[in-house]
């Protein structure tokens, strides 16, 4: 709507808008790196790159396939992109990285270990990220959220529902879009488009023993 020309990533089969759209496995480090190239290519040098894949893999403490596929889908595509768009981003001295972690990250998933886990991994990489590019001209973003009307939401079971409407409100990918766009301006890092997120964040940091007597009792209740 702001004039960008957008390209867009999906797995083999889908159709996806914007100028140029891909097929690409976020999880294949020389994919992503040819898929940046291209569009560098054909579009320009990259100015907002937004590493927004997920999976909702693994019930409880899940099998190894689940945290094989949740650690690569949520911990190193993000570096995969990372290398591939970071350099020319601090070369140029300008740039936004958009890692898209969860409040489960912050927080937890209480249906899905593997979820949980990796999505803290998803804010430490943002983190160290902000941290190691930030004086270079790029603004890291770490998008954590809680539910969104996804077809990963959608296609949760009734508990993992439960869930989540007792965190907040399901919000539409709309209004996430929104509190992007607004961070890209104000240069903020964590970007939480359920504001109650950072309360519930630092209820956990005051007193985490408190904070997880409440969250098991939460888990009962649901």
């Amino acid at each position: 709507a702001e004039g960008a020309a957008v390209a867009t990533f999906d797995l083999p089969g889908t159709d996806g808008p914007g100028a140029l759209h891909l097929a690409l496995d976020v999880t294949d480090a020389a994919a992503v790196a040819a898929a940046v190239a291209r569009v560098e290519d054909e579009l320009g040098p990259i100015d907002v790159y937004c590493s927004n894949a997920g999976v909702a893999a693994g019930r409880g403490l899940g099998d190894d396939d689940d945290w094989d596929r949740s650690w690569a889908v949520h911990g190193m595509a993000h570096v995969h992109a990372a290398r591939a768009v970071l350099p020319g981003m601090a070369g140029r001295g300008r740039g936004h990285f958009v890692v898209t972690a969860s409040a489960a990250g912050l927080l937890l998933m209480m249906r899905s270990a593997p979820y949980t886990v990796t999505k803290h991994a998803s804010v430490a990489i943002a983190e160290w990220l902000a941290v190691e590019y930030g004086g270079r001209g790029v603004a890291v973003h770490c998008l954590a959220p809680q539910g969104v009307r996804t077809p990963m939401v959608a296609g949760g079971d009734e508990r993992s529902r439960r869930e989540l409407e007792a965190g907040g409100a399901i919000l539409e990918p709309g209004e996430v879009a929104d509190a992007v766009v607004a961070a890209l301006r104000s240069g903020e890092f964590l970007v939480t488009p359920h504001p109650e997120v950072r309360a519930y964040e630092a209820a956990k940091v005051a007193d985490r023993t408190a904070w997880l007597a409440r969250m098991r009792r939460l888990r009962d209740r649901l």
